[in-house]
């Protein structure tokens, strides 16, 4: 009974990681777009982009609506990611932070399946791919560090 127990507080921390990591790299990911639209000579297209996310952050139904897009969009290949590093019990930071940007870079492709082949996409794609590795290491930090459905051996004596 006890393993069922903790079977449970394993999958109830890798949603609250998940969770937490998307909310996280979407606060980011606004804090890049402003940082990089006031350096200067940045392009006229980061203009725009310096209020935009900010609204995101500031209107809380426009919030929400991009908070549950980006779970949509990226909720499939992080759980099969979880599911593989809690059942081989993969607690890498490197693992868990590179992981997060492959999982906002395809995020990223399901909406705009053409960003490859467009060069003004690029710095786009490179930015969320950032806020991903923020939302990788903030999913370590939660759930990641004691990944695998198996507990220590300390644990278990004890």
């Amino acid at each position: 009974m006890a393993m069922v127990g903790y079977v449970l507080k394993r999958v109830l921390m890798v949603l609250a990681g998940y969770l937490v990591a998307v909310l996280v790299g979407l606060v980011a990911l606004v804090a890049i777009y402003v940082v990089l639209s006031s350096l200067p000579n940045a392009p006229s297209y980061f203009e725009l982009m310096q209020f935009t996310p900010v609204a995101v952050l500031v209107v809380p139904p426009l919030g929400m609506f991009v908070y549950f897009l980006t779970i949509v969009v990226t909720g499939m290949q992080t759980l099969v990611f979880a599911l593989i590093a809690e059942f081989f019990s993969l607690r890498s930071f490197w693992l868990h932070v590179l992981f997060g940007g492959v999982a906002a870079a395809a995020g990223f492709m399901l909406l705009w399946p053409d960003a490859p082949d467009d060069p003004e996409r690029w710095a786009d794609l490179g930015i969320i791919v950032a806020a991903g590795l923020v939302a990788g290491f903030v999913y370590w930090l939660i759930a990641g560090r004691d990944a695998g459905f198996r507990r220590p051996l300390i644990e278990r004596l004890g």
